[in-house]
């Protein structure tokens, strides 16, 4: 987990490249992948960015990582708030009312899933499944079952360790 000026950073570093969840800020893509490689497990590029919703805070750094050749992954709603703008939230009393512009091509997901979606890659079945009562209604928590680990995006703002001994 990287923390930084937005939403915290979840990332799967291995063999067949990073998967990171969110990326913050476009002034900020630089030092992301900067920290991902200081890490010193691969020297690949960042494949996968997947968004747990639209905001800023979480959707800043799509352009950058997709002109660096990632793949943005998000739920339809976050794409179709991406691209025509407007006043944000979810209607159901998730999230303060804002008014956003509309995203640059660049930053726009280009693949999207309505339910939900896995990414496998390093050994790990990434799954993404929407929430659509969350924060807003494009919501997804991304779950990394053999890690067991799980980025809620801003549908929970805590870091709690979920794991169990045995």
């Amino acid at each position: 987990m990287l923390e930084g000026e937005g939403g915290n950073i979840a990332a799967s570093i291995g063999e067949d490249g990073i998967v990171i969840v969110d990326d913050q800020f476009a002034p900020l893509a630089k030092k992301i992948q900067a920290s991902l490689k200081s890490l010193g497990i691969t020297d690949k590029p960042v494949r996968f960015v997947i968004n747990t919703h639209y905001h800023g805070d979480h959707t800043g750094g799509n352009a950058p990582f997709s002109d660096a050749g990632s793949t943005v992954i998000a739920q339809d709603n976050v794409r179709k708030r991406m691209a025509s703008g407007g006043t944000g939230g979810n209607g159901s009393g998730g999230s303060i009312h804002f008014e956003h512009k509309p995203a640059e091509k660049a930053a726009l997901p280009i693949i999207t899933f309505e339910h939900d979606m896995t990414v496998h890659l390093n050994g790990e079945d990434i799954r993404a499944l929407h929430f659509p009562a969350g924060h807003t209604d494009g919501d997804s928590i991304i779950f990394f079952p053999k890690n067991n680990v799980v980025h809620m995006g801003d549908d929970f703002v805590r870091y709690v360790d979920f794991r169990l001994s045995m």
